[in-house]
């Protein structure tokens, strides 16, 4: 099978496996947390950047085939994540004037994001 072909086959894969994920994160979300945060967003976000660190990190060590590393990170990863959804969430919130809720949407997101994708590099670099 051609290179771009099997890629395009690991993206489809991997992109349906992390948008039925990030489905069943939101589901969680609205049953079991309050609606005063769009807490889905956040929990694949966050989610997201701690995988990536940890997979990053791991893969650094060891040579893993492209079609891998397309289907991770651009397919599952790529889907699971999402930054769209956590853009218009924090429109919405400005567009509300709920300046408070906007700050911590963004920092949560932003700021968390970058710790647990760090804190996952770096606890994957012990373990492995």
């Amino acid at each position: 099978m051609q290179q771009p072909f099997r890629q395009i086959l690991m993206l489809i894969a991997g992109g349906s496996t992390g948008t039925i994920l990030r489905y069943l994160v939101y589901l969680f979300a609205d049953r079991h947390l309050n609606h005063n945060m769009p807490w889905g967003t956040l929990i694949v976000n966050l989610l997201g950047a701690f995988v990536i660190g940890v997979l990053w990190s791991t893969f650094e060590r060891s040579a893993i085939p492209p079609a891998l590393r397309v289907f991770l990170f651009i397919g599952i990863l790529g889907s699971f994540t999402t930054f769209s959804t956590f853009a218009f969430e924090s429109f919405v919130y400005l567009n509300q004037g709920q300046f408070r809720m906007l700050l911590i949407n963004i920092v949560a997101n932003n700021l968390g994001g970058l710790l647990l994708c760090t804190g996952g590099y770096y606890l994957a670099k012990l373990i492995v």
